[in-house]
C-alpha cells in the first residue's frame, strides 16, 4: 500500500506505455481543478515529468493513437472541448465540438472520436462530424468494439435507464437489458476478447456481466450479484495482477472497495481479493509504476489521493529479541515523509497568520470557502430503503439531515458517525425529520439509509459542514416521490389483476411527462421523443407493478395495487389543478387486485409479526436462563430463540417501524377500495387492525369483502 501523491480532487488516471521491457511506466492525471499531471515514480517519490496550468474541471481522460500502435497520446474533455497532449506535455489539439452540454463520456480509437453529453451521442473522425444519435436516457458511459477485428465501428452506449444501446451509424441497431444502470463500460481482457465483441459492465448498485455485442443480438456470458451489499461500480480494468498468465479483472467501486476478480474456469470469474480504501475509486489501473518488476494497482480515491498496491514483497529482518530492523531504503522513506509534514506544517502556520491579518486589517472582505461534495441519492431494491452518499474532499465536521415527509432512519453498519435526534414539530407542513450526524475525525465519506412512504411526499435536505475555517456548510436537497418505492423494469406480468386509471385533458406531453417526473424516481428528465412513451415499475417493497403510457392530452396507467392509482390519481389532480388543467378522470377497479395484493402483502406481514413476537420474549426467556441456570426445560422453539437472540435483535433494529409500515400498507389498501366506490371506512379501521393482529389470510380477505 503506497500513496503516491494528492492533487486536486476527483482524478482520472491512466498509466502510459512503458518505453523498454523493464522500464516503468509513467502516470497521466487529470483533475477537477483543470491540470494535466504526468510523473514517474523514483525511489518512492513521484517525479514530475510535466503539469499544465489549472482551469475549468476535467471530466474524462483517455489515451489514444493511430491503430495498433502504443496508445501514448493523452486526451482531456474539459467542457465542451477535447485537448491533445504528447507524453511529453506538448499540447497538439484543441477542438471545440458542437455540443451546446460539457462532455460527459469520451472514447478513442485510432482516429475516430466518441463523445457523450446527458443525452447526445457524437462521433466525430479526424475532428470532423460523423454520426449523432439521441438517447432515451442519461448516458453514462461509451465505448466502440476494436474495428481491427469486428471491421466495423460499433459504439455502445451505457443508460441509466437499466439499457445498453449498440449503434450502427446514427441509428440504435438494438437494447441490452442489464440487471441495474450502468455506470461504467470496458473491454473484456482489454481488447475485446478472442472475438472483439465482449465487453464487461458494471452498475450503480454494484453488479457486475459480460456480454457479447454481435451485429444482430446481445449474447449475456456471465453476471455477478452483489450479495456483499457493496457500493456501485466505477471503474474496471484488465490487468494480470497475480502472474498466471491471464488477465484478472480489476473493480473499484464507490465505497472505497478494491476488488480483484480472477478467471479459474473458463466462464465466471471468482473474487480473489479485496483491499477497502476510505474513499470512493476514481478511476484503476494496472501497470508496473513503484519499481521495475513488481506489478501494481494504482488506484485514484475521489478527495485526490494516488495509491498504489503492489506485488513487492515487504522485507523484514530480524534482530535482537522481539526487534525488527528496517531496511535503509524504509528509513529513507520514514525520514523524507517526516520532512514533508515538516515543511506542510509550517506552510499552515504561516497561511494561518496571514489569513487572521488580512481578516482584522480594514480592508477585509469575507469570503466562504468552496469545497465540493460528491453525492448518490439511490433506492435500493434489495430492502426498499434509500441509500444516500455524502463524500467530501475534506473531513466531514457533522451532517444535518431534515425532512417534510415521513421517513425512517435505518442503521448502516459502515456508519461510524454519532447520531442525535431532535423532537420536531407536530403542526402540518413542519419537520418530520431532525437529526444530527457528528462524524469521527478524517471521515470523508458518509453514507445514510432512510425508508420512505409511499403517498407521503416532500424533500429531504442535508447539510453538510466539513472541518474548514471559517465555518461554511452547504445544503443539497433530494426529492421524495410520490411513488417513491417504485423502481424502473424493462417489462410487467400482463397475467396480473389490474386496475386502470385513464386521464384526458388540454395538456402537453411535456406536461404530463413533468407530472410523471415528479411522482415516480428514475424517469428521465428530459421529455422523450415521439408521440407517446410507455414506462414500467415494480414496487420494491411489495412487488406490486405499474404501467404508464401517456402522449399529448391523455394518460394511461395500469396497477394490481390499488394504493398506486389512487396516489397517482391524487396527485395528478393537483398538479393539474396548480395549472389550471381540468382533467376527466375515469378508472377501472378490479376487485380481484385487492386479494392479490394482500396475498403478496401477507407473508412480510406473517415474518415481522413472528420477529416482533421473539424480540418480545427474548427479555423474559434471558432472564429464565439466569434464574434456573440452563434452558433445558425450555420447548425447542423456544431455546431456539434464545441461541439466535443476538441475529434477532440485530435484524429487529434494523428495520424500525417495518410491521407498522404493513399494517399502513393495508389499511391504506381498505379505504382505498372502498374511496373509488364512493364509501368512507375510516371508522372500521380499529376493527381492521384487531384483524391484523390475528395474522389470521383468509379471516382479512373476508372482512375485505364483507365490508
Amino acid at each position: 500500500h503506497r500513496p503516491f501523491l494528492n492533487s486536486g480532487y476527483l482524478l482520472w488516471e491512466k498509466l502510459l506505455p512503458a518505453s523498454g521491457k523493464k522500464a516503468t511506466q509513467k502516470v497521466v492525471v487529470g483533475d477537477q481543478d483543470g491540470v494535466v499531471t504526468c510523473f514517474g515514480i523514483k525511489k518512492g517519490e513521484a517525479v514530475p515529468v510535466f503539469k499544465t496550468l489549472p482551469g475549468q474541471k476535467i471530466s474524462r481522460l483517455e489515451l489514444g493513437g493511430a491503430l495498433n500502435t502504443p496508445q501514448e497520446k493523452i486526451f482531456v474533455a474539459i467542457g465542451s472541448e477535447v485537448r491533445g497532449f504528447t507524453k511529453r506535455g506538448k499540447q497538439f489539439l484543441s477542438f471545440e465540438t458542437n455540443l451546446t452540454e460539457s462532455i460527459k463520456a469520451m472514447y478513442i480509437s485510432g482516429a475516430d472520436l466518441f463523445l457523450c453529453a446527458s443525452y447526445i451521442y457524437n462521433h466525430y473522425c479526424d475532428c470532423k462530424d460523423q454520426h449523432y444519435f439521441l438517447s432515451g436516457d442519461k448516458i453514462n458511459d461509451v465505448l466502440c468494439l476494436p474495428v481491427d477485428k469486428v471491421n466495423c465501428i460499433t459504439p455502445v452506449l451505457a443508460c441509466q435507464d437499466r439499457v445498453l444501446r449498440v449503434l450502427q451509424g446514427s441509428d440504435l441497431l438494438y437494447e441490452v437489458e442489464v440487471p441495474g444502470p450502468p455506470t461504467v463500460l470496458a473491454l473484456s481482457n482489454g481488447n475485446g476478447g478472442d472475438s472483439g465483441e465482449e465487453i464487461v459492465y458494471g452498475t450503480s448498485d454494484g453488479k457486475l456481466g459480460l456480454t457479447q455485442i454481435t451485429g444482430t443480438k446481445a449474447i449475456p456470458k456471465w453476471e455477478i450479484g452483489n450479495e456483499k451489499k457493496r457500493g456501485g461500480i466505477l471503474c474496471i480494468d484488465s490487468f494480470d495482477i497475480l502472474g498466471d498468465g491471464v488477465k484478472e479483472l480489476l473493480v473499484g467501486r464507490d465505497d472505497g472497495m478494491i476488488e480483484i476478480y480472477n478467471f479459474e474456469s473458463a466462464d465466471d470469474p471468482v473474487l480473489r481479493h479485496d483491499y477497502a480504501l476510505s474513499e470512493s475509486i476514481a478511476s484503476i489501473q494496472g501497470g508496473c509504476v513503484g519499481k521495475d518488476g513488481y506489478d501494481e494497482i494504482l488506484a485514484a480515491t475521489y478527495s485526490g489521493w494516488l495509491t498504489g498496491l503492489t506485488t513487492e514483497p515487504v522485507h523484514r529482518e530480524g534482530g535482537s529479541g522481539e526487534e525488527l530492523k528496517l531496511s535503509q531504503e524504509m528509513q529513507s522513506k520514514i525520514s523524507s515523509l517526516r520532512n514533508e509534514l515538516e515543511q506542510l506544517q509550517i506552510k499552515v502556520l504561516q497561511e494561518r497568520e496571514k489569513y487572521q491579518q488580512s481578516s482584522q486589517s480594514s480592508t477585509a472582505v469575507s469570503s466562504v470557502p468552496a469545497f465540493s461534495v460528491n453525492d448518490k441519492f439511490t433506492l435500493n431494491k434489495d430492502d426498499a430503503s434509500y441509500s444516500l452518499i455524502l463524500e467530501v474532499q475534506t473531513a466531514i465536521d457533522n451532517v444535518l439531515v431534515q425532512s417534510d415527509a415521513p421517513l425512517d432512519l435505518l442503521d448502516v453498519d459502515k456508519n461510524s458517525a454519532v447520531v442525535s435526534f431532535s423532537s420536531c414539530d407536530s403542526e402540518p407542513n413542519s419537520n418530520f425529520l431532525l437529526a444530527t450526524y457528528r462524524c469521527q475525525a478524517n471521515t470523508t465519506r458518509l453514507e445514510l439509509k432512510v425508508r420512505s412512504i409511499e403517498g407521503q411526499y416532500g424533500t429531504l435536505q442535508a447539510y453538510v459542514t466539513p472541518r474548514i475555517q471559517p465555518k461554511t456548510c452547504q445544503v443539497h436537497q433530494y426529492q421524495i416521490k410520490p411513488l417513491s418505492l417504485h423502481q424502473r423494469t424493462h417489462s410487467i406480468d400482463q397475467d396480473r389483476p389490474m386496475n386502470t386509471l385513464m386521464l384526458k385533458g388540454q395538456f402537453s406531453f411535456a406536461e404530463i411527462h413533468s407530472w410523471i417526473v415528479f411522482c415516480l424516481p428514475e424517469v428521465p428528465e428530459k421529455t422523450p421523443a415521439g408521440e407517446c412513451i410507455t414506462f414500467y415499475f415494480q414496487n420494491t417493497f411489495l412487488g406490486t407493478q405499474l404501467e404508464t403510457t401517456y402522449r399529448k392530452g391523455e394518460g394511461y396507467f395500469k396497477s394490481d395495487n390499488i394504493s398506486t392509482i389512487s396516489i397517482l390519481k391524487d396527485v395528478l389532480s393537483k398538479e393539474a389543478t396548480k395549472r389550471k388543467i381540468n382533467l376527466k378522470i375515469s378508472y377501472d377497479v378490479n376487485e380481484e387486485s385487492v386479494r392479490h395484493t394482500l396475498k403478496l402483502i401477507h407473508p412480510k406481514l406473517e415474518y415481522q409479526q413472528l420477529l416482533a413476537k421473539k424480540v418480545h420474549l427474548i427479555d423474559a426467556l434471558r432472564e429464565l436462563q439466569v434464574h434456573e441456570g440452563n434452558v433445558d426445560f425450555l420447548l425447542p422453539k423456544y431455546r431456539s430463540i434464545l441461541e439466535e437472540a443476538d441475529q434477532l435483535l440485530e435484524e429487529y433494529k434494523r428495520q424500525p417501524a417495518h410491521l407498522e409500515r404493513l399494517y399502513g400498507m393495508i389499511t391504506d389498501l381498505f379505504i382505498d377500495k372502498f374511496k373509488f366506490k364512493g364509501t368512507n371506512v375510516k371508522t372500521k379501521v380499529p376493527l381492521l387492525l384487531e384483524i391484523l393482529d390475528g395474522c389470521d389470510q383468509d379471516g382479512l380477505i373476508a372482512f375485505f369483502d364483507a365490508a
